[in-house]
């Protein structure tokens, strides 16, 4: 596709118009309402948090596209720990959907990603859209979903080796994946995001077909 557009390190002038993107992106998409931008809004103040991989794309000087990334870990059965990496939630404004734009936001971030030496990252998504960029159920790599069997391909549960040979190198077969906390903040904190959700403009909340 054309490059018609910059990507860029977010910065604190960003936020507040980060978090309405969020907000737009994800409305009635996976529940009535949405929670993403809460998290996103918490999730700058959590150690977990990569600064450098919060990035935006401008087109036109107007940003249409978000991903952040977060520290996560794999553990394994006998209490050993080592580290992983996820991202999300990534969000494209809707205008802009269906043209590859956010595409080639996660291409890019996960070039960076590279560089910064992150070996892989584990996510939650629908392989028909993330196989695009190499994903696969993580399962192949004998990566683990905690609270699934551990003999379950689970569909949702993807995997990226982003530099070759990581896995094998730090042994990360047989390991659990846990989604990091910090994903939990809306429903562990409901006033706080009650009243953070009442300083947005009113959307209508739906129950829609194929919301989780």
């Amino acid at each position: 596709m054309e490059t018609d557009y910059i990507i860029r390190v977010e910065e604190p002038k960003d936020y507040a118009v980060v978090e309405n993107l969020t907000r737009d992106a994800f409305w009635n998409v996976y529940r009535p309402g949405c929670n993403e931008h809460y998290i996103l809004h918490c999730y700058r103040n959590n150690p977990d948090f990569i600064s450098e991989l919060s990035l935006v794309m401008e087109k036109n000087g107007k940003i249409i596209g978000h991903v952040m990334y977060s520290k996560a870990a794999l553990t394994f059965d006998n209490g050993r720990k080592i580290p992983a990496w996820t991202f999300g939630p990534i969000s494209i404004h809707p205008d802009y959907r269906r043209k590859g734009y956010g595409l080639e936001l996660l291409k890019y971030s996960l070039e960076k990603a590279r560089k910064m030496g992150i070996g892989f990252v584990c996510i939650e998504g629908n392989i028909d859209f993330y196989r695009h960029l190499g994903f696969c159920i993580a399962s192949k790599f004998n990566i683990h979903y905690h609270g699934e069997p551990k003999e379950a391909d689970v569909p949702y549960f993807l995997a990226l080796e982003i530099i070759p040979g990581y896995f094998k190198k730090n042994g990360v077969s047989g390991a659990t994946y846990h989604s990091p906390k910090g994903y939990c903040v809306a429903a562990e904190n409901q006033t706080d995001f009650a009243e953070y959700e009442s300083s947005f403009p009113y959307k209508e909340k739906l129950v829609l077909p194929g919301q989780l």
